[in-house]
């Protein structure tokens, strides 16, 4: 790897004001494998055909961002002149991270929790009950606090989409508070008023079914893009499940599913029949369920959220079965306090790839391009022309090295929305005022 012979530049750049070329990229993961190929640098892929799904062009490649929107993409000695130049220095670049699944907005702290769970307790859904009090007592100015830094957190890893939920408030006015402040931060915001019962509602889970497809979807559907549902013993069975899908289909959101978690159930089988974007978790699957998202992969996504197991110390998901049958899969954190603390998408990869039967090439297109997929965008979870810019810079000169060197900060530079958010202190990034020479 060549070293960038100037000063860094660590504040972020309002790069969206012109067109900016980023060139001498070592690696460029695209996930567009018809770019690839047509870029006449092609590279083959463990994990596909000519370029693979990663869509993999080799170095020296080059990108051209203009304004929120990648212009121009290919190998870097057919690179169109631009108004500004960024040096790479043979690092690899992969599009930003797509997280599909968290639960960002809460109060409190479980640590005492994890560590009695690490001592040997097994974890159920009780816990996020312990959650639902402390947001309720918090104020809206600390559960924004708290989601602006948890963004900032995954933005300093490379995350660039962010989906969160609501589900710790289980009021008409708490869950309705999260989401308007959720929607303050990104557009990919879930009412998540079925996580589990209210505890008011102990004695009555039938009523409160009635409240979350009643009183509170009114309340939250202005504020979201998308209904989801904890299908799982302890939470929400199948029937109720379907209730708050359907319910919340009806007033125009579109379903996901928290699905076969903690034990077999219908909640893959579910998400597949309702045509849900996504069946979050599937660590419990028959062959049936397999078969089930295998043959709707063009609509419904396996979500794997490693993180959880990780935390919990539970079974990993399968992730070579769905994949060798040929569903959809893609990575994400399930950030939240009880199960899985974590905001970091590289962590994700590497544990797919030790513990759940994934390549490398197959775990980055799953937290990217599957991401994107799950979240119905085609606009992000790529490297193409007319995509937006939300790129990711690696201190690397390959992306798998994401899996290859686990728990190091790798993220040397981060793009969102053509605007250079991120740079690394010392990563001798400079972008350069002065018009790119045409190369």
């Amino acid at each position: 790897m060549t070293t960038q012979k100037t000063t860094p530049r660590t504040q972020p750049t309002d790069s969206a004001a012109g067109s900016t070329l980023v060139t001498d990229i070592g690696s460029l993961v695209t996930n567009d494998p018809v770019l690839a190929g047509s870029s006449g640098s092609a590279k083959s892929s463990k994990s596909g055909g000519s370029g693979g799904p990663l869509g993999l062009i080799p170095g020296p490649a080059a990108v051209v961002i203009d304004g929120d929107r990648v212009a121009w993409v290919g190998a870097a000695r057919d690179a169109p002149a631009a108004d500004r130049r960024l040096d790479a220095g043979g690092r690899a670049m992969l599009p930003g991270f797509v997280d599909s699944h968290s639960h960002l907005l809460f109060a409190g702290d479980r640590s005492a929790e994890f560590a009695a769970r690490m001592s040997g307790r097994p974890y159920t859904a009780g816990g996020i009950r312990t959650t639902v009090a402390a947001t309720r007592a918090a104020s809206g100015a600390e559960l924004d606090a708290t989601l602006t830094r948890f963004l900032a957190e995954g933005l300093r890893q490379g995350t660039t989409t962010q989906e969160t939920k609501s589900g710790y408030g289980l009021t008409v006015h708490d869950e309705a508070r999260a989401l308007e402040i959720a929607a303050r931060h990104t557009a990919e915001v879930t009412y998540l008023g079925a996580h589990v019962v209210a505890p008011e509602f102990a004695d009555d889970p039938a009523g409160y079914v009635a409240l979350v497809t009643g009183a509170m979807l009114d309340a939250c559907a202005p504020h979201a893009r998308w209904v989801d549902v904890f299908c799982e013993r302890g939470a929400f069975d199948g029937d109720q499940a379907r209730a708050v899908l359907t319910g919340g289909m009806a007033r125009g959101l579109a379903a996901r599913v928290h699905a076969n978690q903690l034990g077999h159930g219908p909640g893959v089988q579910l998400a597949v029949e309702l045509g849900a974007a996504s069946a979050d978790h599937c660590t419990y699957l028959t062959d049936a369920d397999v078969d089930a998202l295998a043959s709707a992969a063009d609509t419904t996504v396996a979500t794997l959220l490693p993180g959880a197991e990780f935390s919990t110390r539970a079974r990993y998901p399968d992730a070579r079965r769905l994949l060798d049958a040929g569903a959809s899969v893609a990575l994400s954190t399930d950030c939240n306090p009880g199960s899985s603390f974590t905001t970091s998408m590289p962590f994700c990869v590497a544990v797919a790839v030790r513990d759940m039967g994934m390549t490398p090439d197959e775990a980055v297109h799953a937290a990217t391009y599957g991401g994107a997929r799950a979240l119905r965008r085609n606009d992000v979870g790529l490297i193409a022309p007319g995509a937006r810019a939300d790129l990711l810079l690696l201190d690397a000169p390959s992306h798998v090295h994401l899996a290859y060197r686990p728990g190091v900060p790798l993220a040397a530079a981060v793009w969102k929305d053509g605007v250079l958010r991120e740079a690394r202190p010392g990563s001798g990034l400079l972008l350069d005022q002065q018009p790119a020479a045409q190369p």
